[in-house]
């Protein structure tokens, strides 16, 4: 007879099971070549968790409700008072109501943090900041409905720290937090985020997204200003942008070059000889001839090839 441990670990898993206790009852199924072969208890097992979360994912609560204690019944070893909180929690879940739910499953992990339930809970959690972070609406006082940004957010975060930000399932947590700061506009908080992912993976696809991913939010920052007045903000965000990128062209030159990365330096380069001539002509109107002059120098010996410098050219008094 298969371990509790064993058991519900594959109830949450979806894995197969080694060994169950064989004395389920027999089921038959026929096969392709039209003949008969008994269905093992791992097997009748696997389908039975399949069915269920089937049921779950798709709404049908009721259904699962029965297709949960029918498991029960069949498979006594899963039954005791934990994997009822979790069934009443998947129950909720199922419904759409995602706040009870969540705070259903709060309740579990926060009792047995370590317990044979918390991959399925870390699971069912990430599928609700999913919800959320895809538009879900979050019911406050069960009359007011607001945008679920923060929560799906603090969801992720909190199966990110749970689960190891080196894990898939934290590492996705992460992730999906970043693509809602970018799509909220948030570049500041998608850098910090990307910038924590880079800590922990140093090569691989992932960390060519963070690097990108942090060169692409520190320009989004200055990018974000009217076009017109993005010359009198800091540079620092697009200093900080261009040193990420020449550091992926640096180590990944092939993909630096299907990205087009040397394009958007040079569209950085511009941008900050822009920030330079801008400097210049101020002080050139106001009369300070020896700073113009400094600052029109100063775009023509740092960024030669833009369009900026042969304005200052033009423009230097002599």
């Amino acid at each position: 007879m298969l371990k509790h441990k064993i058991l519900l670990a594959a109830l949450l898993a979806g894995a197969l099971p080694t060994a169950l206790s064989t004395a389920s009852p027999e089921v038959w199924r026929l096969d392709n070549d039209e003949s008969w072969t008994a269905i093992s208890p791992q097997d009748k097992f696997l389908v039975a968790v399949t069915e269920v979360k089937k049921l779950i994912n798709t709404g049908q609560t009721e259904q699962a409700r029965l297709a949960y204690e029918q498991l029960k019944k069949d498979f006594p070893e899963l039954a005791d008072p934990d994997l009822d909180a979790f069934i009443e929690a998947d129950l909720l879940f199922s419904q759409g109501e995602f706040t009870k739910a969540y705070r259903a499953y709060e309740k579990i992990i926060k009792v047995r943090p370590q317990g044979r339930l918390r991959p399925a809970i870390l699971d069912r959690q990430y599928a609700i900041g999913t919800a959320y972070l895809g538009g879900q609406k979050k019911s406050v006082l069960r009359v007011i409905k607001l945008k679920g940004d923060a929560e799906g957010v603090r969801i992720m975060e909190t199966i990110t720290d749970r689960a190891g930000i080196q894990s898939p399932l934290g590492l996705r947590a992460a992730l999906a937090v970043a693509e809602n700061y970018h799509k909220r506009e948030l570049f500041s908080d998608e850098y910090l985020k990307w910038w924590e992912v880079s800590l922990q993976y140093k090569t691989g696809q992932i960390a060519k997204d963070a690097l990108l991913g942090m060169a692409a939010s520190k320009h989004a920052i200055y990018n974000r200003q009217p076009e017109e007045k993005r010359a009198f903000y800091d540079p620092g965000n697009l200093r900080t942008a261009q040193s990420h990128y020449k550091e992926f062209v640096g180590r990944y030159p092939q993909d630096a070059e299907k990205l087009g990365t040397n394009q958007i330096i040079k569209q950085i380069d511009e941008q900050l000889a822009e920030k330079e001539l801008v400097i210049a002509q101020y002080y050139d109107r106001t009369g300070r001839v020896q700073a113009a002059n400094l600052y029109y120098d100063m775009v023509l010996q740092d960024y030669p090839q833009t369009e900026a410098a042969e304005a200052a050219r033009q423009s230097r008094n002599f």
